[in-house]
């Protein structure tokens, strides 16, 4: 009897033991968040797409360089410790790696994965990131943790293009593996969070790496990025608890979100710069007064006030406060002011008495409005002689012909502009992207002397000298940068950073 009653309580112990373990489970489980996300999910490749999500997906997941902390202004280091720039030589800078970073998989970090990551980023067919490689004579691993970069002219924001952007992948996975198995099969990063799945189209699933040096305890276990093109899908699940984290919230859905019994509005400035573009290699867009007329004709500060709600800041000329080179005083006259009398005079004089027929595209649910925006700036231009047939694309469709310059007049955004060099080179600059074929000497020199000024207050002027090109040749209308709201749960804290990448890191669970 005796026996049987210890056999029944060791019964009952193990019982509430295994309850226990498996309430602990449930908990760890929980405490997960889901980015209701606005871009697309490409694939496993973390170099096939170049918009600001997936950087920040990929840094996650396989660690980058360094990044830009916007609480101080500069960047921080990451799988780099330190960076530097020979005195002797502003072509040459070495960075140094952290010795006690491990990947998923427990392998060393190496300057060799480096090396092999910018070859990658070049060669891949795959690759859409090979203007962040393009500055790049030459990277050598000077020793197992030190790596040299030599750019082909001197590039003062190399930074920009190597810092946030390139997510290390392994060497060593890469050779034994091959292209088609290595990302997919074997995706061994070095960043906190590693890759379990991705559904193409769809999302990215995420957990913690138990290994990992960064981050902290508070940070989700799990962490996924679904895609949620349409924000009234996202503020429902959110709503609904079904995400924790909503990207881009527009201004009229904001009450909403505050009202939430379990929600709330986290708020960040953007530095994204909001753009109409006008692609020189399609007519009319070739001719210079019609692209002026356009950039007359549109009522920014009554589509900032209406529509956005005061939630955005006109650009004066393509950069505005905390952007490197920005100077307020010679942004007074990048201001190209609304005056539908002038626009219409400049589509007449710009050979079109009878007006001219155009098609304008823009993204649905990309950005804040976007849609909304482009349909109230067709009529504006229908006032001046600009007839605008809209086309709504879903954002990878419109993204892929963008890439591939197959677009000839569009409402865009181009997205962590901190330094303005390599962004506005980037869309502006003649030969670097086929998203715009727009070209000008002129422009394209004083971008080759801004590349090359490390002295701050010389190179402010020098931007301001290639805007103030951009601002009478008109290849695009600088819009806006938005404020942008994140729809966040209560029990969820984040602050949002300006560039658009989310890191695992600054989420914390309550």
């Amino acid at each position: 009897m005796r026996a049987l009653l210890s056999f029944k309580s060791l019964a009952t112990v193990l019982t509430m033991v295994a309850a226990v373990t498996l309430t602990a489970t449930s908990a760890k489980a929980q405490k997960k968040v889901v980015i209701g996300a606005t871009g697309n999910i490409y694939g496993w490749n973390p170099y096939q797409d170049s918009a600001a999500q997936m950087y920040g997906i990929w840094c996650n997941v396989y660690g980058c360089l360094c990044r830009y902390d916007f609480k101080t202004a500069d960047y921080s280091p990451m799988l780099a410790k330190s960076w530097s720039v020979n005195p002797k030589d502003p072509n040459e800078w070495t960075f140094k790696l952290r010795k006690d970073v491990k990947s998923h998989s427990g392998a060393e970090l190496t300057a060799a994965d480096v090396v092999h990551t910018i070859k990658r980023i070049k060669t891949d067919k795959q690759s859409s990131q090979k203007q962040n490689v393009r500055p790049l004579k030459s990277a050598t691993a000077l020793d197992k943790h030190t790596v040299r970069m030599i750019t082909k002219k001197p590039t003062a924001h190399l930074l920009q293009h190597v810092c946030d952007i390139y997510a290390i992948t392994r060497k060593a996975v890469f050779d034994k593996h091959g292209p088609r198995k290595a990302d997919r099969k074997y995706p061994d990063g070095f960043g906190p969070y590693k890759l379990d799945r991705v559904v193409i189209g769809e999302q990215v699933i995420t957990k913690r790496a138990k290994n990992s040096v960064f981050g902290n305890k508070d940070n989700p276990d799990i962490l996924i990025w679904r895609k949620m093109a349409e924000v009234e899908q996202r503020v429902t699940a959110l709503l609904n608890g079904e995400i924790q984290i909503a990207q881009f919230i527009p201004p009229h859905l904001m009450k909403r979100v505050a009202a939430g019994k379990n929600t709330k509005l986290s708020y960040t400035d953007s530095v994204e710069i909001m753009m109409l573009l006008m692609n020189p290699a399609f007519k009319p867009w070739n001719n210079k007064k019609l692209r002026q007329a356009v950039a007359h004709a549109i009522d920014r500060d009554t589509i900032i006030k209406t529509i956005l709600q005061g939630m955005a800041q006109k650009l004066k000329g393509s950069i505005g406060p905390g952007q490197i080179g920005y100077d307020a005083e010679r942004s007074k006259a990048f201001d190209l002011k609304y005056d539908p009398v002038k626009a219409a005079r400049l589509v007449k004089e710009a050979g079109y008495p009878n007006g001219v027929d155009v098609e304008m595209s823009t993204p649905v649910g990309r950005y804040v409005n976007d849609k909304i925006i482009s349909q109230a700036i067709v009529p504006m231009l229908a006032k001046v002689g600009i007839r605008a047939k809209l086309l709504t694309p879903e954002w990878s469709t419109q993204w892929a012909n963008v890439r591939k310059g197959k677009r000839s007049f569009f409402y865009q955004g181009r997205g962590s502009v901190i330094d303005p060099g390599p962004a506005l080179a980037q869309y502006f600059k003649t030969g670097v992207s086929p998203r715009i074929k727009y070209s000008n000497p002129k422009y394209d020199a004083l971008f080759d002397e801004v590349a090359k000024e490390f002295n701050p207050e010389k190179r402010q002027k020098l931007i301001n000298d290639a805007i103030a090109v951009l601002v009478e040749d008109v290849p695009a209308v600088f819009m806006w940068r938005h404020k942008l709201a994140y729809g966040v749960a209560n029990n969820v804290s984040i602050s949002p950073p300006a560039n658009g990448r989310i890191y695992g890191e600054n989420i914390r669970i309550k």
